[in-house]
């Protein structure tokens, strides 16, 4: 009788190779897998350099080759548009001479204060607002509206609340920025599975231990982006308020230093401001919020990126 007929008894010794070399392709076939996965690890500089650096280091290039392009052909006069070179040399002078350094200092130090203020508070209300049915839908249009609202039609009611203070730049700042947390974080509890909190209950967890151990850490994707858009509306908010609330008692940040050159209709330094701010603000992307997204998502298993 064949060896491979029903009900036939085979030979362990010719049983076992076959085991063996099922293993071993087994083996290799999970091998190459790992080579596979590890390849992409190994060219992650070069990909980064090719994905994240060049093209926008190839865009600004192409950005001031038409900007000089239109400078000299004089669609603007140079009061108005000044040259690339212009601008260059107005942005190294603004940093040889300290301008820069205490401008980014005053207006990074200042956001980081009114963000973490904006942080606590509208961790809190979203919480609030999670937790009691009546209170979401007594403010949560509000809530919502505010987001919607521009900052800068805070600042008028700020300055008279509490005059050319650094009261009314945080007024600013948090009017701006706890919505937009409030709002993240409750749309992070939203996409929770209610499954996840009755597992909670069947565990025996209380309350604030449901929410600490089990709702936090499966709404944070939503809660990061509620982060990332608050951070974007409290820098937003404070340039608003810097531009407008400008006393010598308030120091000089970056919008007092951009209103500084609209006043002397200096336009390479009102352009050398915006670059301060615009770099500051992917210096915060790049350094703060896009590590934390990749490092959360690369725990939940949904992205390769390392």
């Amino acid at each position: 009788m064949p060896s491979d007929a029903p009900g036939s008894v085979q030979d362990p010794i010719v049983v076992e190779p076959r085991r063996l070399a099922t293993g071993r392709s087994v083996e290799a076939g999970l091998d190459a897998l790992d080579t596979a996965t590890a390849a992409p690890a190994r060219r992650g500089a070069w990909r980064t350099l090719t994905r994240s650096v060049l093209p926008p280091v190839v865009f600004l290039a192409l950005l001031v080759g038409v900007w000089q392009l239109v400078y000299l052909a004089g669609v603007k006069p140079s009061y108005a548009l000044p040259g690339p070179a212009k601008v260059a040399a107005t942005f190294w002078e603004t940093v040889t001479d300290g301008r820069a350094a205490e401008a980014v200092w005053t207006s990074v130090s200042r956001g980081g204060v009114g963000f973490a203020l904006s942080l606590v508070i509208g961790t809190l209300l979203g919480l609030a607002m999670w937790a009691s049915t009546w209170l979401r839908a007594a403010i949560g249009p509000i809530v919502s509206g505010l987001q919607s609202l521009p900052s800068v039609a805070w600042v008028p009611a700020a300055i008279i609340w509490f005059q050319l203070t650094d009261a009314a730049i945080y007024t600013v700042v948090l009017l701006g920025a706890v919505p937009s947390i409030a709002n993240g974080l409750l749309t992070g509890f939203k996409q929770v599975p209610p499954l996840f909190d009755r597992v909670g209950r069947v565990l025996g967890l209380g309350g604030l231990d449901r929410i600490r151990l089990v709702l936090l850490p499966a709404a944070l994707p939503g809660y990061l982006g509620g982060l990332r858009q608050g951070w974007a509306f409290a820098w937003r908010s404070l340039m608003a308020a810097e531009l407008i609330t400008y006393s010598p008692s308030l120091g000089q940040g970056l919008g007092q230093l951009l209103n500084i050159g609209r006043e002397l209709s200096q336009m390479s330094l009102v352009i050398t401001s915006i670059a301060l701010i615009l770099l500051v603000g992917v210096a915060i992307e790049l350094l703060v919020f896009a590590p934390l997204e990749r490092g959360v998502l690369r725990r939940r298993g949904l992205t390769t990126d390392r």
